[in-house]
Parts: C-alpha cells; structure tokens; sequence
C-alpha cells in the first residue's frame, strides 16, 4: 500500500462555473484556470500521482497545452487512474477538504462522492470529502480563492 497527499487552490471570479468533484455548485463566482479548475479533483490527481511517485498534475497536463483548455477534470482524473493501473496500483480510499468561505458545499457532498468513486472504481464509502471554512482570514476566508487537499490510498493490484 502506498499514500498520497495533493493540494491544490485557484482564484475566483464572476463569469465561471463553480465545478467541484466534476459536480456543478449553484454560487454566482467559478473558478479561474486552464482547465475547469476544479480544485478537489485535481487535489485527488495528484495525490494518486504521487502516491504511484508519478510526479504531478501540471506534468502531465501543463496548463499551457491547448488540448487541456476547458477540460472535464473527472477526464482528468480517469486518466490519472490509467496511469496509475498502468504502474500496477489501484486507489482504495480518498479523504479531502475543501476550504472556502462560502458557498455551503454540505448539500452537494454526495453527489460529489458519488461521482469522483464512478470515475475511481470504488465504492462511494471509499470517498470522503469535508469542507472548512478560514473563518474570514486570509485570500480564501475573502472569498478571492478556494483550496482542496486530498490524501488518498493505493494498494498494489
């Protein structure tokens, strides 16, 4: 068994989806990034990677190649696990956090597990995401940003 640990944060802006765990939150800011910037599942991603010592997401998906502009990052995260498999490991258990001060993310977290377990191939009890506020300090608890960290388990297959 092997352990991984990713972070990953981006700003917010008007005029973007919010999109967490390849599920879209109903808030007036997104995310600013190449991609959806969907910060927890690129948190998982490179937690996997780095639990498989595959170095991390901007490695494989550099935020200046176009073919990565917009993506789904649940696409993302599939192919994570493709690389994964391919180095003979398959995720077991992901535990994250998401920190921001708003908006209420409670009412989506099943949704989200349901979804980031399809794309792993786990059972969604395998699946855990949390959410924390910064309780008004610093560029997150402004509401200028959103973080994710995950940790997650690989076991050899």
């Amino acid at each position: 068994m092997r352990i991984g640990i990713g972070y990953d944060v981006h700003r917010m802006v008007e005029g973007r989806k919010l999109i967490l765990g390849g599920v879209e939150v109903t808030f007036h800011k997104g995310l600013s990034g190449h991609s959806d910037s969907d910060v927890l599942t690129h948190a998982i991603c490179d937690a996997l990677l780095g639990a498989a010592a595959l170095g991390d997401i901007g490695q494989h998906f550099p935020d200046n190649d176009p073919k990565w502009q917009g993506v789904d990052s649940l696409q993302l995260l599939a192919k994570v696990r493709e690389m994964l498999e391919g180095k003979g490991f398959k995720p077991v258990q992901v535990d994250t956090v998401i920190v921001a001060q708003e908006p209420l993310i409670g009412p989506y977290f099943l949704i989200i597990r349901e979804r980031l377990a399809g794309v792993l191939g786990v059972a969604v009890d395998c699946v855990n995401v949390k959410a924390k506020t910064p309780e008004g300090m610093g560029s997150i608890g402004h509401g200028d940003a959103m973080a994710a960290h995950a940790i997650v388990v690989v076991e050899a297959m």
